[in-house]
């Protein structure tokens, strides 16, 4: 669109050729200029530049350029009518077809620019600028080539279809606006789709120009900041040969997805969907941009089995208050002779116009029946009529609208209070391209649908879009319908809201597609990505053993505190089963009773050698150290419970010094008495006074000095360092094991050592005495507990090493139950046997008789 300005003086230079493209205009104070394609595609022939070049000749109509045209003449005459707005000044137009090529617009723009649709003859041309400002391009490709001519004369151009990201930069086009927001939102509007329904794998197609090509990069950028993976990408143009496109198809038809997303315009889109239906490709998700994915790029029938499902993001519908009534009141008697109004009707009824001699006939065949004149566009529902399809009538009427308001702003200036050089104002009669481009970057006003409109600092607007979806109606044709809405100004994360349950996927599916390369991995499981392939492509590999993940698709395990451990799903860190020898399980239940029967046992024999005290048998085998062993052996019973259950600082400090002493204290005992036997032995000469020397005080000294010992270096121990309890984790990992810490490694080795030393003195005596002839067999009784009371202790090495944890305690318990039953067994039951038994054998007599004859 261009706008004029008024100019005086004789113009220096005429026409050597027209422009022979269609266009339409109305004169005006101030002319604005259109660019449209109506033709989406164009016949050129070869030129061999031996005579002039042939008139370009457009084709394919379209529809809803046309209707951008009518905007166009409807905003212009609303604003016209209106009294506030550039009152006293009459806006005029001339709208021109560029045949959706970059080449025709540069050239139509240079010639609206100079004021004249003419080229020059050979001398200089002189005189004022007449055009001051521009808007338009319907792609960005055309966009792009206007801008770049017209950017260097500092002449405003406003766009109303032209997505590309590269328009932003001002740098290289600085005086270019637009009224649609830039591909980058749109990008990032796609891929917040995208990422909505849990498409990571996905393919993409893009036309090979400016707008495909700008807009499938932001794309891809923004899909991979969100951790979505392409499978391909592939890029094509309208001229394409046929077997490159068919190549494109088999790929997409060859990949492991089946969501692609197109960035193209129409015209590529429809080469694409040609080739598409020539293969019969069914299933594929469609996701498209604003450009193609609210035309009728194929036939309904055709659409509704390939299309249906399509979604993408559209331009915002508004309805324009007259819009409609506008459009459907046009006539050919109301443009009588031009070719475009003859064009759109011809191709809205398929009937031919009568024309004037004089007027060429575009587009139209002979084999059409002629048109009445009384067609009527109220029974017609297409492209041209529906403005709910897109947004594109109403960006054109807001392009429109920012130059009236940046020429109102202008016209409002008050003397010596304008924003130029020495406070003046620049007039609507006569200003310079530069003084209306101030003006544009700071318009902002309100549009009668209550829009407020307004440009950043990269001439873009406030973003937002309609999300459509392609739906099949009641008469099995494809309806577009609106699903959700995007809004760039919205927080982040709440730009995009949907309504799911209204879509249909491709195939008219109500479930949503699946575009994964690799299933997501469970709770429990980590990624490991494949080797040579992208990010979304990987393994699932479960978690080590300590290690959870609790999230779907974690790129790594988390390591379990200390004291905790991983769950058998590997999603949740739990507490470590705590170990310990418990009362409550049947192995502590079994040795406490155990113990239980040994304390008893002792007992019933500390009572029946009590109460058969005076008895020889009792007498002979010195009573008091008999008691005191028996005393000596139910603490030793008693000590072993204190190993089992929780290890607290108490038992833990009781059962390593307890076991001590009572050990010692058993040790002594009978080490005491195996000192008798051999005492016994030698006193029996009757020059022998031994017996003397070792008397009943010497025997408790001794006892009481081999135990004070242990005892002292145990109340060292505590003092010290005492036993605690542990949590020790060295043995498994997923079990704490709660046991008692020696505390002080010499103390307990000092301990150890001197049971071994009296274990093993004591061992060796009674074993020297085995063969003497004491009575009823004391030294044998003696050597036999001591023999088993070393291998039990001996056994307990290798047996605790190879039980860790509960069982190396519950063999320690063990040793102990069975050496203090050894000795027990060994000592007392033969004398019990005959106390209770074999009473007749418990004489003076039969005791010195069997000395004697042992004697023999």
């Amino acid at each position: 669109m261009v706008f004029f300005a008024s100019g005086s003086g004789e113009l220096a230079c005429r026409l050597q050729e027209r422009f022979h493209l269609p266009n339409i205009s109305k004169d005006g104070d101030i002319v604005l200029g259109g660019l449209f394609s109506v033709h989406s595609s164009r016949f050129e022939e070869l030129n061999l530049f031996t005579k002039l070049p042939e008139e370009i000749r457009c084709q394919s109509f379209s529809l809803r350029a046309f209707r951008l045209v009518q905007t166009m003449i409807f905003a212009i005459e609303e604003i016209n009518k209106d009294g506030t707005l550039l009152p006293d000044i009459t806006l005029g137009y001339r709208g021109h077809d560029d045949c959706a090529s970059s080449k025709i617009a540069t050239k139509v723009a240079l010639a609206l620019v100079n004021g004249l649709e003419e080229a020059y003859m050979g001398r200089v041309c002189t005189g004022p600028l007449n055009v001051v400002g521009i808007v338009g391009g319907d792609g960005s490709s055309e966009s792009i080539a206007v801008a770049r001519a017209i950017g260097l004369f500092k002449i405003p151009m406003v766009s109303y279809f032209s997505t590309c990201v590269c328009l932003s930069n001002r740098n290289e086009y600085p005086t270019f606006y637009r009224t649609i927001p830039s591909d980058y939102h749109q990008s990032n509007a796609l891929v917040q789709l995208v990422k909505r329904f849990g498409w990571t794998w996905i393919g993409t197609v893009s036309s090979n120009n400016d707008y495909g090509n700008s807009g499938i990069k932001a794309f891809i950028e923004a899909a991979v900041n969100f951790g979505i993976c392409i499978a391909f990408s592939e890029s094509f143009s309208r001229t394409d040969p046929v077997e490159k496109i068919a190549k494109i198809v088999q790929v997409i038809k060859a990949s492991t997805t089946k969501v692609v997303v197109a960035f193209a315009p129409s015209g590529e889109m429809r080469v694409l969907l040609d080739e598409i239906l020539r293969q019969n490709l069914t299933g594929i998700q469609w996701i498209g941009s604003e450009a193609w994915i609210t035309t009728d790029i194929v036939a309904p029938d055709k659409s509704a089995r390939f299309l249906t499902g399509a979604i993408g993001t559209a331009l915002r519908t508004v309805e324009v208050p007259g819009l409609r009534d506008f459009l459907l009141r046009l006539h050919p008697s109301m443009f009588p002779g031009d070719s475009l109004v003859r064009e759109f009707w011809e191709t809205t009824f398929g009937c031919s116009l009568i024309l004037d001699n004089n007027t060429s006939r575009v587009g139209s065949s002979s084999q059409l029946p002629q048109c009445t004149g009384n067609e009527t566009l109220h029974e017609i529902h297409n492209v041209y009529t529906d403005l709910t399809l897109d947004g594109s009538s109403y960006n054109v009427y807001k392009a429109v609208y920012t130059f009236a308001h940046a020429l109102h702003d202008m016209h409002s200036c008050e003397n010596g209070k304008g924003p130029f050089i020495n406070n003046t104002c620049a007039y609507v009669s006569d200003f310079h391209p530069w003084q209306l481009l101030h003006y544009m970057k700071s318009v902002h006003f309100t549009t009668k649908t209550g829009e407020k409109l307004h440009f950043d600092d990269n001439g873009n607007p406030v973003a937002g879009y309609d999300f459509v979806n392609w739906q099949m109606d009641t008469k099995g044709g494809i309806e577009v319908k609106i699903v959700g809405h995007y809004n760039g100004t919205a927080p982040a994360g709440n730009e995009l809201v949907l309504s799911p349950r209204e879509i249909v996927w491709s195939g008219g599916d109500k479930e949503i597609p699946h575009a994964v390369c690799s299933e997501s991995c469970s709770s429990g499981t980590r990624k490991k990505a494949r080797k040579g392939q992208p990010v979304c492509c990987f393994d699932c590999t479960p978690c080590a053993d300590g290690e959870i993940s609790n999230t779907t698709d974690s790129i790594d395990c988390i390591k379990c505190p200390f004291l905790y451990w991983s769950n058998d799903q590997k999603d949740q860190c739990i507490p470590k089963k705590i170990e310990y020898l418990a009362f409550t399980e049947i192995l502590g239940i079994v040795l406490v009773t155990l113990a239980f029967i040994g304390v008893c046992m002792a007992i019933n024999i500390t009572v029946l050698f009590f109460r058969y005290r005076e008895t020889p048998l009792v007498k002979a085998n010195n009573s008091e150290l008999s008691f005191l062993l028996l005393l000596a052996l139910i603490c030793y019973f008693l000590c072993s419970v204190a190993f089992i259950g929780e290890p607290s600082d108490w038992s833990c400090m009781l059962r390593h010094t307890a076991f001590g002493v009572t050990f010692v204290l058993c040790i002594s005992c009978v080490l005491v008495k195996t000192i008798l036997v051999l005492m016994a032995f030698k006193a029996t000469h009757p020059s022998s006074n031994r017996m003397k020397w070792f008397g009943q005080k010497k025997q408790r000294l001794s006892v009481f000095l081999l135990t004070f010992v242990q005892g002292f270096i145990c109340a060292l121990w505590l003092i010290i360092a005492p036993p605690f309890p542990m949590k020790n984790t060295n043995y498994y990992r997923e079990i704490i094991i709660l046991e008692c810490n020696a505390g002080s490694s010499a103390a307990f080795y000092f301990v150890s050592g001197y049971i071994t030393l009296l274990s093993c003195v004591c061992f060796v005596l009674a074993f020297l005495a085995r063969k003497l002839p004491d009575n009823f067999n004391e030294a044998k009784c003696i050597t036999f507990s001591m023999l088993i009371f070393c291998a039990v202790w001996i056994t307990f090495i290798p047996a605790a090493l190879s039980s860790p944890g509960k069982y190396t305690v519950a063999v320690e318990v063990f040793a102990i139950l069975a050496s203090s039953f050894g000795l027990l067994l060994c000592i007392f039951v033969p004398k019990c046997y005959i106390i209770m038994i074999t009473p007749e054998k418990n004489t003076k007599k039969n005791l010195m008789g069997k000395v004697i004859e042992k004697r023999l």
